[in-house]
């Protein structure tokens, strides 16, 4: 079994199901330190599996929206496993509505937490990296929506254009720094945020039963399957290894060839 991260440290944000817990899991495997971090107790759960199976794991409550928060988890992390090597800036939240019932609290919360908080944890995870001189990974979850908008989540195809945005700009800045920041963009992937999609988005778009609506979708992807956690983390840690050294200011989709761009 590979061990290409023995040594290196990973924190993976939104680590606590879905996407978030596939990468912690991959890490763990492939030989890192892994700080688990999530804003819901299941967090501590995840930890202990990775712990249970081998890893050295800790988890962190954290809510990324809140630069104090960011500062300390990221601290926590280099007392207990050593100073950050690689950080996937994970977390993310999603809301269907229809243009006139989108709040403005909607608005600020899918902001928040999908840009807002991907910066604050790239901006306190580099510092971090270039204070101990370590030629990091910021790897950063965008969306389909980052390649286009779809109806009723302009909130939130606007935040994942930002991380897009986000990751470009402290590519340039750090790439002298042997710092990389790359973004990804999962497509249709089998996860409880895709199981929200599949009832809001089938409420609003016609009478679809549970299930429906993400089976006409699945049948539109050329792969014809949806993805898994693990199609994602592949991907992943590829970004974060010594191979994609020469990689960075790059946004990969990750769909089954639904957005070929």
């Amino acid at each position: 079994m590979s061990k290409q991260f023995e040594g290196k440290v990973a924190v993976i944000t939104g680590g606590s199901r879905g996407i978030g817990r596939s990468i912690a899991e991959r890490f763990a495997r492939d030989g890192a330190s892994v700080c688990v971090a999530a804003n819901e107790p299941l967090v501590h759960e995840t930890a202990a599996a990775l712990r249970a199976a081998g890893a050295k794991a800790i988890s962190v409550l954290v809510d990324v929206t809140s630069q104090a928060q960011v500062k300390a988890m990221y601290e926590q992390v280099a007392r207990e496993l050593g100073e950050v090597d690689i950080s996937v800036q994970n977390a993310g939240v999603i809301t269907v509505a229809r243009l006139e019932d989108l709040t403005e609290a909607e608005w600020d919360k899918i902001m928040a937490v999908n840009t807002k908080g991907v910066f604050l944890c790239c901006q306190e995870a580099a510092l971090r990296m270039r204070a101990a001189g370590k030629c990091g990974r910021l790897i950063n979850t965008a969306s389909g929506q980052a390649r286009q908008g779809f109806i009723y989540t302009p909130h939130y195809a606007a935040s994942k254009f930002g991380v897009i945005g986000i990751t470009q700009s402290l590519a340039k800045e750090l790439a002298k720094t042997g710092i990389t920041v790359n973004a990804f963009c999962p497509g249709i992937i089998s996860t409880d945020m895709w199981a929200y999609n599949d009832a809001a988005w089938g409420k609003l778009l016609g009478d679809y039963k549970p299930g429906e609506l993400m089976a006409e979708w699945v049948a539109s992807i050329p792969m014809g399957r949806a993805g898994t956690g693990e199609d994602v983390a592949g991907l992943v840690s590829f970004l974060a290894s010594d191979d994609a050294a020469y990689i960075t200011g790059q946004t990969i989709n990750i769909d089954g060839g639904m957005f070929m761009s």
